[in-house]
């Protein structure tokens, strides 16, 4: 394993995205403290390169092959009813522990104050334990990933149809935000070990996606037992922004805020990865057999993962996520008020911070390196971050267009989804997977904190006011339909290439 080249790739990712942003802000930033918090972002963005470094050795090292095991060895106890109480289990606690449901369910409780952070949190989890229940039987029986798919999904719009429209950009944004940096590299290799005794690469991937559909119902659902009318947020957003705008005060300076953050950051850090570690204690005394240089090996991995998250974390609140609010907020006013150019240059930010800032997410990088390892090298990873880049930079950019004119969330979910669906017939099963995995990955923390930030300090500057949930959403659609569609051209390449070889 060579550090050195993925700490090149990972710095390729991420400084694109540190110079569209310092551009930005130099042609746009105002007031005397502009320097500091683009200071604090270069700041940030170093510190983002190397966590993500850090946090993926620890990825190969220890969490990837823990994953594996525990899949591999459930499935080789041939008791059915054990693995799918395991697979619940994993699913709610490694859930429930994500530091991003956590900032998540305050920012719902402060849009409505009928919502139970608690109550809102444990249905998340468990809508994610169970559609990974769901996940695992799939693979197991060996049905079809386009039925179950298809089936959860017209369940899905069928009980999003009634509920508040104000909730239904909540509900889907949780799907997205569940998918952070710990959890879904986990499952995922839960899937991998899983398809592996099983011998059916082509449901290798997928369970990720169908996973993701639990918290988006369990939160429709939730909202059907609460008072949906909730608190008046029009000024939540203002209030987010100019409490960013504050911390770069003189007397703070350039670090001030990183330091500040850094304890709350350890802690959030260590909840995401103690569960996945006390699993593993508890798999390797009644399930796994490890020697004393495996142990090792996956502890070893568990540290850098956490030391890695921990910085990737204070890098991304201490600098990313002040940038983008205030940035947003600045193009989004210009644009609501002058038109013109500025409506072009939110639209084009967008697009390109959609297109870079997906390559940056770790899970990404992870379901990239499984995507080449399971096809045996026939599908490429820069290929598919293409692809994944493409959809990233359309939704991003459909959502800023939404901050700014301010129009309902399901004028884009709804022939989103149907075009995914329909695409479900033609796409080859192996693509469906990775197609609906990489919705869930797209959505990582660094979209969950800068990307949300910006459209919510572009929301507050726009027409968008306090209907600025489903940014998430969107760019956990939008890979959907960009992956599917690479499926479908791989296949015709592939047929192509068959006939070429049998007329020669």
């Amino acid at each position: 394993m060579n550090i050195l080249e993925k700490l090149k790739e990972t710095a390729l990712s991420v400084v694109p995205v540190m110079v569209i942003v310092l551009i930005l802000g130099l042609l746009v930033g105002q007031g005397a403290g502009e320097a500091y918090w683009l200071g604090r972002f270069l700041v940030g963005g170093i510190l983002l390169i190397f966590g993500l470094t850090i946090f993926l050795l620890g990825v190969d090292l220890g969490i990837q092959p823990l994953g594996e095991r525990c899949g591999a060895g459930l499935t080789q106890k041939q008791n059915l009813t054990l693995l799918l109480i395991a697979a619940f289990v994993i699913g709610f606690i490694v859930t429930i522990a994500e530091p991003d449901i956590q900032v998540f369910a305050d920012q719902v409780r402060n849009t409505f104050d009928s919502v139970n952070k608690k109550a809102f949190t444990y249905a998340i989890g468990g809508g994610v334990g169970l559609f990974m229940t769901i996940g695992i039987m799939r693979t197991v029986l060996k049905l079809s990933i386009k039925a179950v798919l298809f089936v959860s999904y017209l369940i899905l719009l069928g009980v999003a149809a009634m509920v508040d429209p104000a909730f239904v950009g909540i509900a889907f944004d949780s799907g997205g935000a569940t998918t952070g940096p710990m959890t879904v590299p986990f499952i995922m290799a839960i899937g991998l070990g899983v398809s592996a005794v099983r011998s059916d690469n082509d449901n290798s991937f997928g369970l990720t996606g169908v996973a993701s559909v639990g918290p988006v119902l369990a939160v429709l659902l939730y909202s059907l037992f609460i008072n949906t009318q909730g608190v008046a947020t029009a000024n939540a957003v203002e209030e987010t922004t100019k409490n960013a705008v504050e911390t770069i005060g003189v007397w703070k300076g350039v670090f001030g805020l990183f330091i500040e953050s850094t304890p709350h950051v350890c802690k959030e850090a260590l909840h995401s990865i103690a569960p996945l570690f006390a699993m593993f204690i508890i798999f390797r005394i009644f399930l796994l057999k490890m020697s004393v240089r495996q142990m090792l090996r996956i502890t070893i991995g568990f540290i850098y993962a956490f030391i890695g998250l921990m910085i990737f974390l204070v890098g991304v609140q201490g600098g990313f996520m002040q940038a983008g609010a205030i940035l947003g907020e600045v193009l989004g006013h210009n644009a609501l008020h002058f038109g013109g150019w500025w409506y072009a240059l939110l639209l084009g930010t967008g697009l390109l911070l959609g297109a870079i800032i997906v390559c940056a997410e770790p899970a990404v990088w992870v379901l990239s390196e499984q995507v080449e390892q399971v096809s045996g090298g026939a599908i490429k990873r820069k290929t598919l971050l293409i692809f994944l880049s493409i959809g990233t930079a359309l939704a991003i950019a459909l959502a800023m267009l939404r901050a700014v004119v301010g129009f309902p969330l399901w004028y884009a979910l709804l022939p989103g989804y149907i075009i995914a669906m329909l695409l479900l017939k033609f796409s080859p099963a192996l693509f469906t997977g990775i197609a609906f995995d990489s919705g869930g990955v797209a959505s990582g923390p660094l979209t969950s904190t800068f990307v949300l930030s910006f459209t919510l300090g572009a929301a507050s500057g726009g027409a968008g006011g306090s209907d600025s949930f489903g940014v998430i959403a969107l760019v956990a659609m939008m890979p959907l339909i960009a992956i599917q569609f690479m499926g479908i051209l791989y296949a015709r390449q592939k047929r192509r290439t068959l006939n070429e070889q049998v007329n020669v």
